[in-house]
């Protein structure tokens, strides 16, 4: 029988950790043993995420951080090293989704989301690039979305555009870090049961439930389920590769392809 391998004293790096599926994936690793270092903008909730995965028995810190700035992400990897003696995992899943129409988008509305969601992943593997290939086992799991490469939804152009950017650079990464051993993958949820997705109100829940096959929406162990299987030993034949996460939601045609 396969037995996946452990977490334990793994040193993972998660960015966007303070929250929604940031933070269920930081618990999740946390839960398995993992030593977890978790980033955001948001000093009070990244406290408060770190605080909720210590009191939950995990071995989890917080570090402000931007990875729109290239020195909060050499700062941040050299601070996990610090700690944790080295890196190992590398989630890149720091994101902002404001809504926007392409009428009134303005530059800085499309540097913000391009910033952190796009640039924000290919600064934060360039600072972790030589730790990840110290470490023999280094793994890049990136956060992108079905909206974008997949799908699409008015007043996300310039969210679409940085998912579906993140793919790319994933591809042409898993070849420059495949000498050292590194492997880079990326998940790509639906619609998953976060404080963003709740905060477009129950009736958004209801009819995007009403067009997934599983007639639910995912919750963020899902997500973070895809994330530690990228994250093992039994994952270290697979890099550049996506794997979507959305109850079947871009499967039917249309809703009367349903059952």
């Amino acid at each position: 029988m396969i037995m996946f391998s452990s977490m334990k004293g793994r040193s993972v790096l998660v960015t966007g950790g303070s929250r929604g599926i940031g933070k269920g994936i930081a618990a999740a690793f946390a839960a398995e043993g993992a030593q977890v270092v978790i980033t955001g903008r948001d000093r009070q909730a990244g406290e408060s995420a770190a605080s909720d995965l210590a009191a939950a028995g995990g071995n989890a810190v917080y570090i402000q951080a931007d990875v729109a700035n290239p020195a909060d992400c050499a700062q941040m990897v050299a601070t996990t090293i610090e700690r944790n003696g080295g890196l190992d995992v590398l989630c890149c899943n720091a994101g902002v989704f404001p809504s926007a129409s392409l009428a009134e988008m303005t530059p800085g509305q499309l540097d913000e989301v391009l910033g952190v969601n796009l640039k924000g992943t290919v600064f934060a593997v360039q600072a972790a690039l030589d730790a990840l290939g110290r470490s023999g086992r280094g793994r890049v799991v990136v956060t992108s979305s079905i909206t974008g490469p997949v799908t699409g939804y008015a007043g996300w152009a310039h969210y679409g555009a940085s998912k579906a950017g993140q793919l790319g650079f994933i591809r042409s990464a898993a070849l420059e870090l495949a000498p050292a051993g590194v492997t880079i993958n990326a998940v790509m949820p639906g619609n998953i049961i976060t404080e963003g997705l709740t905060d477009l109100g129950g009736e958004y829940e209801q009819t995007m439930a009403a067009s997934i096959p599983l007639k639910r929406l995912g919750s963020v162990a899902d997500i973070a389920s895809a994330v530690l299987f990228f994250a093992s030993e039994q994952a270290g034949y697979i890099t550049g590769q996506t794997l979507i996460i959305d109850g079947g939601q871009t499967i039917p045609e249309s809703l009367e392809a349903m059952v």
